[in-house]
């Protein structure tokens, strides 16, 4: 970064060009994602799909766990999936609501069972 200098000059460049790069995107995205029916059996299959996706990686990182996961013992990761699949189905299917109970499950039980 040598070449853009250094201080705030740097940093509102950075700033002008990553809201250039992005913004468009974002702003796209609302005005398509405004006209979906979230009832379409479109919609529902791509809902279908990316909670399969989340699905396999949830099982594979529990089965074969990598990096720092691999220090969890497997009890741990069992609880937190199976804590993560029940809140999942108690709230009606929630995606967000089962991956972040797995994932507040699994960050416990690392603390208190080491």
């Amino acid at each position: 970064m040598n070449e853009l200098g250094t201080g705030a000059t740097t940093l509102l460049l950075m700033l002008a060009i990553s809201l250039f790069m992005h913004e468009p995107w974002r702003w796209l995205g609302l005005a398509v994602g405004s006209r979906i029916d979230i009832q379409s059996p479109w919609f529902q299959w791509v809902r279908g799909v990316a909670s399969a996706l989340v699905a396999g990686l949830v099982v594979r990182l529990t089965l074969f766990p990598a990096g720092a996961l691999a220090a969890v013992s497997s009890g741990v990761r069992l609880s937190a999936m199976a804590a993560g699949i029940a809140v999942f189905l108690f709230t009606g299917r929630h995606l967000g609501a089962g991956v972040g109970t797995g994932a507040l499950v699994l960050v416990a039980g690392r603390l208190l069972f080491g």
